[in-house]
């Protein structure tokens, strides 16, 4: 699994990044967890707010420091932030 945190360095992405490691040392998971800097491929993913989180390379979550537990829950249920809010917007569930 790839996770990948998608922004510039500010404070929210190190914050997210932080709880998205602490996730997966939780589920015991083995996941490579990278960061995309750049402005350019951030915007390819589609993400206009940052943080953004992409899990194998589709972005889950975008404009929103996903806690700890919201990430595991996406992680264990293969879903996204919508999925965790009540209804997904882009995966249809």
């Amino acid at each position: 699994m790839k996770i990948e945190i998608l922004g510039v360095g500010c404070p929210k992405c190190k914050q997210l990044t932080a709880n998205a490691e602490a996730a997966v040392k939780e589920l015991n998971i083995q996941a490579e967890i990278g960061k995309v800097t750049d402005i350019d491929k951030i915007t390819e993913y589609g993400v206009m707010m940052t943080p953004g989180l992409a899990i194998d390379g589709k972005v889950v979550s975008s404009g929103k420091v996903l806690n700890k537990n919201e990430i595991k829950a996406i992680l264990s249920g293969g879903g996204c932030e919508k999925k965790i809010e009540g209804s997904c917007g882009c995966c249809g569930n």
